[in-house]
């Protein structure tokens, strides 16, 4: 089975406010670098999509070690935490629903078949990878005329 390294990272400026993710994936000699950005978002969701896209871009299944400096992603995942919210219904608690299920959904789908590992690394800490996701994300927030991040957007509208 192949062994992949993902580092992701998320940056919004203002929360909400534009948002983008940036993901170096590394697998032997081969490095790829991925980054987008949206005009209204949230940092945790620019944080789940960076390890979104990474996993969407493996052709097979692998054994995955995912990178990153977000607790909200590491520890629900490591801990089992997103596994139990879907099978409640997306709901946290008995009266608190999780927060971005449309994502947690397609990151526990694209996790299905790789053998995942997830460490948590502390962010502007001087990790090489870590930094240059940041770079990325930060950058891709930059960017004008950002499409939407239409999920978030759509359920953010007043009705």
């Amino acid at each position: 089975m192949k062994e992949v390294d993902i580092y992701t990272d998320g940056a919004c400026q203002g929360n909400p406010g534009p948002g983008g993710y940036g993901v170096v994936l590394l697998s032997g000699e081969h490095r790829k670098e991925l980054s987008a950005g949206y005009r209204r978002t949230t940092n945790n969701r620019m944080e789940l999509l960076a390890v979104i896209k990474g996993l969407a871009a493996l052709n097979e299944k692998c054994k995955v070690r995912v990178y990153s400096d977000s607790k909200y992603v590491v520890d629900a995942l490591a801990k089992g935490w997103a596994v139990k919210w879907r099978k409640n219904g997306w709901m946290r608690n008995k009266q608190e629903p999780a927060i971005n299920p449309d994502l947690w959904e397609r990151l526990l789908d694209l996790c299905q078949g790789h053998v995942m590992t997830y460490y948590w690394v502390k962010g502007h800490s001087g990790n090489r990878e870590n930094e240059r996701c940041d770079w990325l994300a930060t950058q891709a927030a930059a960017q004008p005329n950002l499409p939407p991040d239409e999920p978030y957007e759509r359920a953010k509208k007043p009705r």
